[in-house]
Order: C-alpha cells, then sequence, then structure tokens
C-alpha cells in the first residue's frame, strides 16, 4: 500500500507535473469568467520556472543531500562486501529494445564494478526488483546480473535480490539476503542525494553499512550557490530529484521507517 500511494502522491507532487498542471489550467481559465485570476496564475507559473531555471536553487536544494555523507577515505580496509542499489537501469528501453540501457543514476553500476576490481575478494550484492506500478517481467537484478557478467565479474562473487520495489525494501530484503555478520563492512553504493535516506532506512534495518556515495549532480564548490545561467531543464531535473528525496524523508520519518529526519553520519 505504501509503495502504491507513494507513487501516486509524488506523481502529483513532482514539479514538473505540478507546474505542467497549474500552466494547463491558467491556460483554460483564460476563456472562462476566472481570466484575471487565471492570468495571475500563469504569471506565478512562468516566474516559478525562471527561478528554477535561472538561479542557483536547484543546486542549493540538492547540494546538502550530496554533501551529507562523505566517501570514505581511498585507503580504507578492504570491504566484506558491497551492496549496490537498484535505480540505475532504464527499465522500459531495456526491456523494449533488448539492450542495457542506464539512467541518470548508472553510477551506481559503473562504481560496483570498479569498486568489484579494486576489492576483489568483496562480495557485490545487487538488489532492486521493479519500480513498474503494476508489476513488470524485467527485474533490475536481472540486467545488473548480465552487466556485471559482460564486464568480467565472477559470477561467485555476485549475489542478487530481485523482488524488492522501493529502498525501504532494498533494506529489508538485502539483509535477510545477506545476514550480515558483527564486525564485517560493507559499503553501501547509491546516488550521493539519495544516500541520507538509503543511510536511515538501513540503519532502521539493522544493516550496518559505509556509505558511498555516487552520482554527484552538483560540483561542490561555492558557484553551485551563485552560478546563475539559464537552463530549465536540466535544474528542473535536479530540483525534481532533491524534493522527491526531502518528501521521501519526511513521508519515512512520518511513517516511522527511518529514525531521523534527516540521517546524518
Amino acid at each position: 500500500m505504501f509503495f502504491l500511494l507513494s507513487k501516486i502522491v509524488w506523481t502529483v507532487l513532482a514539479p514538473g507535473n505540478l507546474l505542467a498542471l497549474a500552466l494547463a489550467v491558467g491556460a483554460v481559465g483564460l476563456f472562462t469568467r476566472f481570466a484575471r485570476a487565471a492570468r495571475l496564475l500563469v504569471a506565478a507559473v512562468t516566474a516559478v520556472f525562471l527561478v528554477i531555471g535561472a538561479t542557483p536553487l536547484a543546486s542549493a536544494l540538492l547540494r546538502p543531500l550530496e554533501d551529507r555523507f562523505p566517501r570514505p577515505a581511498m585507503d580504507m580496509a578492504p570491504p566484506t562486501g558491497l551492496i549496490v542499489l537498484g535505480g540505475g537501469v532504464s527499465e522500459l528501453t531495456t526491456r523494449a529494445r533488448g539492450v542495457i540501457e542506464t539512467n541518470e543514476a548508472g553510477d551506481r553500476m559503473i562504481a560496483a564494478v570498479a569498486l568489484a576490481r579494486k576489492y576483489p575478494e568483496a562480495r557485490v550484492v545487487f538488489t532492486g526488483g521493479s519500480a513498474a506500478v503494476f508489476g513488470s517481467a524485467l527485474r533490475e537484478a536481472d540486467v545488473a546480473r548480465r552487466l556485471f557478467l559482460e564486464l568480467g565479474l565472477a559470477s561467485e562473487r555476485l549475489t542478487f535480490e530481485r523482488e524488492s520495489r522501493n529502498t525501504a525494501e532494498n533494506a529489508r530484503f538485502t539483509r535477510d539476503l545477506v545476514q550480515p555478520n558483527p564486525g564485517e563492512r560493507w559499503l553501501l553504493v547509491t546516488s550521493a542525494s539519495h544516500m541520507p535516506r538509503a543511510m536511515g532506512l538501513f540503519r532502521k534495518a539493522g544493516f550496518d553499512v559505509t556509505p558511498y556515495p555516487v552520482d554527484y549532480q552538483t560540483t561542490g564548490l561555492r558557484g553551485d550557490y551563485r552560478s546563475v545561467y539559464l537552463d530549465v531543464s536540466e535544474k528542473l531535473s535536479m530540483t525534481s530529484r532533491a524534493l522527491r528525496e526531502y518528501v521521501g524523508l519526511a513521508a519515512y520519518r512520518l511513517t516511522g521507517k527511518i529514525d531521523d529526519l534527516f540521517p546524518a553520519p
């Protein structure tokens, strides 16, 4: 129920969808007796698009999420294994064309292969089923298996969890599958902006993991907070990614799925 509700709520609240809906209502309203209010609505939506597209707002929203958990030191001791979260596969395109296609979160899988080669004794666990509302024959774990094998990882190192539909299930199902022992060190590989929510959920599940953030969208430099240039599509995407995480953190905290509103190291 939570999974379905979260999909419906985010479809409505996603900035692009919400702004497009408001613009459509305003456009229709121009031809009614509410034309004055409609003009104000259209003007407001236009202003929001300009603020998002021409100011550092998107970076300012995303940067605190990406900076929350730093990467471990490069000279860290070899980990027991890697937990790689799904979300990096373009399900529709992969299923339709029969070839592996990643999306903007594909860095998770690239980083997993690089880490697996750096630490040849580490286990590699990929967790991800299908995020489709009505189910899908395609599971991200099956795509990841194919990709990892094609990139040269040995099959005996690989474990796949293919039933989870969201990060809360990633944490619980992976814990049950791996059954980590005290003293083991597992790296959690996911997008930097997603790391606070992921860490909160893994902690709630009782799985002690070390964050290894990837897929950064901000530079980490001062320019993130003062750069002014017009790019509505890119900045709207960044804003949507950030707000999705903040909404997710709030929803998970309210439902008791995480213990802290903004998990920290």
